[in-house]
């Protein structure tokens, strides 16, 4: 069996986050990871509010939000990352630690937009391993805050040294830090203390002349049963790390910490020292001084022996806490529950620790990491729910003097006196004398925070299903392949959800018009009202006026109001086809523009009509306002100019024939409108990106002051002498910032046209003179980047010959996307492809008068090519384009920019397969497919009283439909997606097909304060006392209810609560034989467990969804869950299935079958397996079913004879997370997801040898995915193809499809493939593999190898094809295609077909 895997759905819950200056040295940007996915976001802060939400919203306030600036997909999962100032202009490198022991040093290019890796250190060897058993340890980087190295932590006690040398550049005044990686070496920590073993957190700490090196770790291991015996059993050690002399001797430690110590942090300059967080103390601890701690519950008093103080008014504990310092004595501590606590330290004058100040502040969501930024923002990344931008404000002060409020601004006032005089003072000297700091160590400072920005994440996906939709307009019921959405469970406690997912997107259809012959459409605004005219009451602003529909040879205008109308006598010409109609003069005006002339005309009165006779007919025509450019067929150019009218009081269009070499035909041509400055020819690099000098020294100085807070000062002050400038720089170019951005928006509009020639030339001319500006040679062969370059002169053979060998250009758009309109996108279709280009300034190696621009291509997933028919040699084969499209002899647009279509604005791509590109002020170019309807000919958003804020198209029935996106679903996500909050944590859905309802498994935690106790077989509950300071464990409490998919409304009356110390493990829908019938039922299977002295038992429940007569008023009430038999069992009842109308239940290693007669369950078959089974699945008689430890087994149920048979099973140990059939064809093979991140392919075939006789199941393939992976769900793959309407067949035609969701919030599949294409992609991803720049330089294919905790004797066998690797191949350019093709022994054609092959039959949701 060979399989193909592809990741569909990005992985959405963050990991890390790290605040640096990695695009440029003015600008901090906050880095984030998510599994295998690295993103760069920027803060911005005049956001701009779609119309839409504007109104709805009513509000003025303007939040800060995250804009994506680039975002990448690694080939292995972060684990650990930094950032350290090694990257030219003074910017910061990631270092980025992944598993086993790899550490990356990268930087972002400017003049690509790429990553560049700077270094790459392997620690791998085997002697570092340490023993035959690998015991996962992930890496760890840690950077000393001066910048002199960095240490990764590997394999528990290992620590490898990276140095780095600062060299200085330039005079006293102007020096400037360039910091590089000197060699490696290792640090062996048993040598240095045999004491140093299982380490907990490490960390550097600050104001020390050398690195020193904080290691927290636990020498002898205790646990909380055996604390009576064993407890204080943490330590800390500090090694000085001497870089030069390699040498790193001990110079400071402290044991008999407390056991349950879990992480260090390090106090910033001028307080130093640590704080260690215990789960049930805070301790502070200092080289000089007498160490500090507070208990923060009462479990520490027979816990530790370490002297604590209690910590009054608060009762937590610190366990799976995450903290940041946001100034130099406060922290922010977010707690496993989502609490917010902000921490001060208090000092005293002689600096030592005086006490903590502990307050809540919020209620948030529950972290896996904080970052504090600057300008009081705070970062909150979670894998549990979404991760959230945060910015916190400082209340009054609570002081013991009534003058403390009047205190901040005082401060600041002299901070900033200080900084202007003593900057260039001695810092060792101010070092000392810290008087500023003193004064503020008394204040205790209380502070609110507020959510500015939220980041999706679906995951942790723990299980899924397939539904129908709901809301489907009925326009689409009758498709052969049902239409299919995922949901899955999302996030823990109260951040927990369902997600709602879809792939494509499905439109409401308000209407539809029967309309033939139309081949294009256009909606334009009218004449806007007077503002003096009476609003009436539900009117729309600014609608659409008309709708222009073009034939063949003739127009249609209509006009839409409350009706669609046809305008009978009007200035539009209806006489002939529309090649173009639009508004001009700030949507005062509306410029049509036939074949063979130009109207302009305001509402339907015409003003102004120009005949335009080239020799041959108007083809194409782009406006940019107040400029229209027109094209010939033969390819002359024409630019008409709205002009105001010397003799009226309106405007005119003005003719001018633009001077163009023509020496090659001008085929496509796109106008654009430059509003952002980015459009250029003058060079900013002085005033826009920053010299590499540290500017003079008046600047800073004049400054500083105006932007510098007491932070920035205290950081100024008592800083070493690098972090000044650094510092100092920062903050100046902040203050630069405003200035600047203000003479941004006072940017006056430039006017431009992009050209392609039929020799493959780009050419960008300034309007309205039309001088060339900007040259890129053989644009449609798809390169990287977009390199402006001078023209060659080249003889006109030589055009020729290569212009016959380019793919021809059929449309070029340029159009502003995201916030504000700031992106500037270069889009084109370039044969049967779609090409996006990002423009970025760069201002370097240009010629004068020429744009300071280039283009980065935009790699995406949209696959446009039509199925070719395979023509037989000798057989003349007829064209197959021309047969789902309307023939036409003119050149439809397919790239259509739209505006706020349900507040969301991009560009519809027309076609066989339509899509959307849609971008918000988020920043990321998300693509969503809209299959559902076909092919799609044109496109036009309507903005209509009957339609608000909707579209039109036609689709190849030759219907004009007017249709809304559907407003519940989120499109700026991977997926269109809506989440359901639950506030509490889901566990299991499964969707019940006969009711169209969603049975759902939650559970809430509830402190439990009584301790089981059996008498007799009767359960008592016992009371437990404790005071006030004790922290009560909490238990899930369990429950089942009933959703409605139309509107995710509870079932009202269809809650079913379980006890407290029942657990829910499993719901199924199983179809049993019930009185005759076989009925859908909801199984729940559950276990009682108490503690290790009471045997745990278990519980059968069947439910039926019962329909009932609704009460008046709740239409939802119609549905009820109906218990039909509850069983006890001896033993949990882990998983459960139906096998040919029989249940079969999972009852710890023992497997039952049962039957239902008279309400009860009767015992049919029984078989033992081996541990504890936690999956099983059937078909037909076939069971499935897998082992925690065990791999899996493969059982049969023999009617006949009334029993369960062994057939095969998996011999090597395996820890299974859950397994599922694979469907291919006539085979059956077997897949599971275990421990170590591996999917593994097993099969069935009692032929082979190696089998013994069908005994054992063979392993046939395995990947690593990096990622745990829950749940599987099955569907066949589709049957027809929506853009040409005739069955897709070939090898798809009988195999299934196996979805699969991850705990990080990623979808991928597996699906089933010949051996011919397999080997065919095999032999692709070898070449890619060594053909691809690796980033981060991860090998891809050895991130696929299957990873095992131990060594085994079995080779991995691969077969399954990496689909992210081969998807990369439809991102590169024409000649690499074509390169790679051939090596491999085919064409390019070909293996793009066989990837459209795959797209088509998975396109279910």
């Amino acid at each position: 069996m060979y399989a193909f895997y592809r990741q569909v759905h990005p992985p959405t819950g963050a990991e890390h986050a790290i605040y640096c200056n990695f695009i440029t040295k003015d600008e901090k940007n906050l880095i984030v990871t998510k599994a295998t996915e690295l993103t760069v976001y920027r803060l911005i802060t005049d956001v701009e509010i779609p119309l839409a939400k504007a109104s709805e919203s009513g509000e003025d306030k303007k939040r800060q939000k995250l804009e994506q600036i680039a975002s990448y997909q690694l080939s292995s999962r972060v684990a650990s990352i930094e950032a350290a100032p090694l990257a030219s202009l003074g910017r910061d490198a990631l270092l980025v630690a992944f598993s086993d022991a790899k550490l990356s040093v990268i930087e972002y290019d400017l003049s690509t937009r790429e990553l560049k890796t700077l270094s790459m250190h392997h620690f791998e060897e085997e002697e570092l391993k340490r023993g035959f058993s690998h015991i996962s340890h992930q890496p760890v980087i840690k950077v000393d805050p001066d910048h002199r190295c960095a240490v990764l932590l590997m394999y528990g006690t290992t620590l490898a040294v990276l140095p780095f040398k600062r060299e200085v550049s330039g005079d006293d005044g102007d020096a400037v830090s360039h910091y590089s990686i000197r060699p490696s070496y290792l640090i062996n920590l048993k040598e240095t203390d045999e004491l140093l073993s299982n380490i907990l957190d490490i960390r550097f700490m600050h104001g020390y002349y050398e690195p020193t090196l904080v290691l927290l770790h636990e020498p002898v291991r205790t646990w909380p049963g055996r604390v009576a015996v064993r407890h204080d059993t943490c330590r800390i050690v500090a090694l000085s790390i001497n870089i030069t002399q390699k040498v790193h001797p001990v110079i400071w430690s402290q044991s008999s910490l407390p056991y349950d110590c879990i992480q260090v942090l390090a106090v910033p300059k001028p307080i130093g020292g640590i704080v260690i967080f215990a789960v049930n103390s805070l301790l502070y601890l200092n080289q000089s001084i007498p160490p500090y701690g507070v208990s923060l519950n009462s479990i520490t008093d027979w816990s530790t022996t370490f002297p604590l103080k209690k910590q009054e008014d608060v009762t937590v504990s610190l366990d799976a806490s995450r903290a940041a310092f946001i100034t130099n004595e406060n922290l922010v501590i977010s707690l496993k529950g989502g609490e917010i606590y902000v921490l001060t330290l208090l000092l005293d004058g002689m600096r030592t620790m005086r006490g903590f100040n502990l307050s809540k502040a919020a209620s948030s969501v529950i972290p896996t990491c904080v970052c504090s930024m600057d300008n009081n923002f705070l970062f909150l990344g979670s894998r549990l729910g979404n991760s959230l931008l945060l910015k916190y404000t400082k209340k009054a002060s609570e002081d013991m003097n009534d003058s403390s409020k009047d205190e901040p601004p005082t401060k600041k006032a002299k901070a900033e006196e200080k900084s202007t005089l003593d900057f260039l003072e001695d810092p060792e000297e101010l070092e000392v004398y810290g008087k500023e700091v003193q004064r503020s160590s008394n204040q205790i400072s209380a502070y609110s925070f507020e959510v500015c920005d939220s980041l999706l994440n679906i995951g942790p996906c723990g299980h899924m299903v397939m539904g129908e939709p709901p809301l489907l307009s009925e326009e689409f019921h009758n498709n052969v392949d049902q239409d299919l959405e995922i949901i899955s469970t999302s996030g823990y406690g109260k951040n927990g959800a369902l997600s709602v997912l879809q792939q494509t997107i499905r439109p409401h259809v308000v209407t539809t018009f029967q309309l033939p012959g139309c081949l294009d459409m256009w909606t334009v605004h009218g004449p806007t009202k007077k503002e003096s005219a009476a609003k009436v009451e539900g009117e729309l602003k600014n609608p659409h006026a008309f709708l222009i529909l073009s034939k063949e040879e003739t127009s249609m205008v209509l006009k839409t109001g409350q009706e669609i109308a046809e305008v009978d006598e009007s200035g539009f010409s209806t006489q002939a086809a529309t090649v173009f109609a639009g508004n001009l003069g700030d949507k005062s005006y509306i410029v049509q523009v036939s074949p063979m002339g130009v109207r302009l005309l305001k509402g339907v009165k015409q003003l102004q009509h120009i005949p335009l006779d080239f020799g041959s007919p108007i083809v194409s025509c782009s406006s940019a306002d107040p400029y229209v450019v027109i094209m010939s067929r033969q390819g002359d150019l024409i630019l008409l100019t709205l002009n105001p009218d010397p003799l009226g009081k309106g405007h005119r269009l003005n003719i001018h024939k633009p001077h163009v070499s023509q020496k090659s035909r001008i085929i496509a041509i796109a106008a654009h409108r430059d509003v952002t400055g980015m459009f250029t020819t003058t060079s900013q690099a002085d005033s826009f990106v920053p010299s590499t000098t540290a500017g003079g020294k008046e600047d800073t100085e004049t400054d500083e002051p105006v932007q510098g807070t007491v932070d920035d000062e205290d950081d100024l002050l008592y800083g070493p002498s690098e972090p000044k400038l650094l510092t100092a720089s920062t903050s100046k170019t902040e203050t630069e910032d405003t200035p600047r951005k203000d003479a941004e928006k006072k940017v006056e509009p430039s006017h431009w046209c992009a050209v392609c020639r039929e020799n493959g030339v780009l050419e960008i001319f300034r309007l309205p003179d039309f001088v060339p500006v900007f040259l890129v040679r053989n644009f449609s062969m798809a390169q990287r980047l977009l390199v402006d370059s001078v023209l060659l002169e080249t003889t006109g053979e030589q055009q020729q010959q290569s212009h016959e060998m380019l793919p021809s250009v059929k449309e070029l758009l340029l159009v502003r996307m995201g916030n504000k309109k700031e992106q500037v996108y270069l889009m084109a279709i370039v044969d049967e492809e779609l090409l996006i280009y990002q423009a970025f300034q760069h201002h370097s190696g240009t010629e004068e008068d020429h744009l300071k621009l280039r283009f980065k291509k935009v790699p995406h997933d949209i696959l446009m090519r039509e199925k070719k028919k395979r023509v037989k040699k000798g057989v003349k084969g007829q064209q197959d384009g021309d047969e789902t499209l309307p023939k036409t002899s003119r050149n439809i647009r397919r790239l259509r920019p739209f505006n706020d279509v349900s507040s969301y604005s991009g560009v519809f791509v027309c076609g066989l397969y339509p899509c959307w590109l849609i971008m918000t002020s988020r920043g990321a170019l998300r693509e969503h497919s809209m299959t559902i309807d076909g092919p799609v000919t044109s496109f036009a958003a309507f903005h209509n009283v009957n339609c608000p804020r909707g579209f039109l198209y036609f689709n190849k029935m030759e219907e004009l439909r007017v249709s809304v996106l559907p407003s519940h679903l989120t499109y700026d996500a991977p997926w269109p997606v809506r989440k359901v909050p639950m506030r509490c944590t889901p566990h299991f859905v499964q969707y019940h097909s006969e009711s169209k309802t969603y049975g759902v498994v939650t559970s809430n935690l509830e402190t439990c304060k009584h301790i089981v106790r059996f008498n007799n077989d009767e359960r008592e509950l016992e009371g437990i006392e404790r005071d006030d300071r004790f922290v009560y464990s909490n238990k899930d409490k369990f429950s089942l209810q009933l959703y409605s998919p139309l509107n995710w409304d509870v079932i009202p009356n269809t809650k079913m609560e379980y006890d407290i110390d029942e657990h829910v493990t499993c719901l199924k829908i199983v179809n049993l034989n019930l009185e005759g019938s076989t009925r859908s039922l909801l199984g729940v299977g559950a276990g009682h467990v108490y503690s290790e002295d009471h045997i745990a038992k278990g519980m059968i429940y069947i439910y039926d969804v019962i329909e009932v007569v609704p009460e008046p008023g709740q239409p939802l009430t119609k549905n009820k869950l109906k218990l039909l038999f509850k069983e006890d069992h001896k033993g949990c009842v882990s998983t459960m299935c139906d096998v040919k109308g029989q249940l079969l239940t999972c009852i710890g290693q023992k497997v039952y079958l049962w039957t239902v007669k008279d309400d009860a369950l009767v015992g049919l078959a029984f078989i033992d397996t081996q541990l504890y089974i936690n999956n099983a699945i059937s078909i037909k008689q076939f069971v499935l079913i897998s082992d925690i430890h065990k791999s899996t087994f493969l059982l049969q149920y023999q009617e006949e004879h009334r029993t369960l048979a062994l057939i095969s099973r998996d011999p090597k140990p395996l820890e299974v997370y859950s397994s599922e059939f694979m469907v291919d064809d006539t085979q059956l093979g077997f897949l599971a997801s275990d421990a170590d991140k591996n999917l593994i392919l097993l099969h069935y075939q009692a032929e082979a040898r190696e089998s013994y006789g069908g005994t054992r199941l063979l392993r046939r393939g395995d990947i690593n995915l990096d990622m745990h992976i829950n749940t599987f769900l099955r569907v066949r793959c589709k049957l027809i193809d929506t853009a040409t309407g005739i069955p897709i067949g070939g090898q798809y035609d009988k195999r299934q499809i196996t979805y699969f969701s991850s705990l990080d919030g990623a979808l991928g599949y597996l699906i089933p493939m010949s051996e011919k294409t397999y080997r065919r992609f095999l032999m692709l991803q070898n070449a890619l593999t060594t053909s691809l720049s690796h980033l981060a330089g991860l090998n891809p294919k050895a991130s696929r190898h299957l990873q095992q905790g131990h060594k085994t004797l079995s080779n991995p066998h691969r077969n399954i094809i990496d689909g992210d690797l081969v998807w990369r191949y439809t991102s590169l350019s024409i000649t690499e295609r074509n390169e790679l093709a051939k090596r491999i022994g085919t064409n390019a054609d070909q293996i793009l077909d066989d990837l459209m092959d795959i797209e088509r039959v998975t396109m279910h949701f």
